[in-house]
């Protein structure tokens, strides 16, 4: 089978309606990809190959500029993630204040890489730059809430009571 025979994949939006309001709000119509982004993966939990086509045919755009905004930005997944995102930031006061041990401590005690998810699919951890709490570093978001000041005892701690 060649590539021209094989079909494109594709994404259906389950709510057009969302689809065309993120839409009329840009009168450039790339500048809804990363909106339309966000509407994907609040679909389906991340990004799919036919999620990209879809996006960027609706953005007069080629896929493999779509492809740039997904691989660039850490809030997007191309895989399906783990329940819990344990996202560590990576930036200079976090690191001096323990963050590159949160990351090691997860490495150890789970055997996943930065990027990379349990084999139970509960946690994906992931290294982060700023997540705008330097004052309080180290910091860890996990999923949508801010833990700061963490120790490696706490953030066990923590990581043990999340089911």
């Amino acid at each position: 089978m060649n590539s021209k025979s094989i079909a494109k994949e594709k994404f259906v939006f389950k709510d057009m309606v969302k689809v065309e309001n993120i839409l009329s709000n840009y009168p450039d119509k790339k500048s809804a990809t990363l909106p339309l982004l966000h509407l994907a993966q609040s679909q389906d939990g991340y990004i799919t190959t036919g999620a990209i086509n879809t996006i960027a045919d609706m953005v007069d755009s080629h896929p493999a500029i779509v492809m740039d905004c997904v691989s660039f930005y850490t809030m997007f997944y191309t895989k399906p993630p783990g329940r819990h995102k344990v996202q560590i930031c990576q930036t200079l006061s976090c690191s001096l204040n323990g963050a590159d041990d949160l990351v090691d401590d997860v490495v150890s005690k789970y055997s996943i890489k930065p990027g990379e998810t349990t084999e139970d699919k509960k946690f994906t951890l992931q290294k982060v730059e700023c997540l705008g709490s330097c004052d309080t570093a180290p910091v860890v978001q996990i999923d949508n809430d801010y833990y700061e000041g963490l120790s490696r005892e706490k953030f066990d701690e923590l990581l043990e009571t999340l089911k």
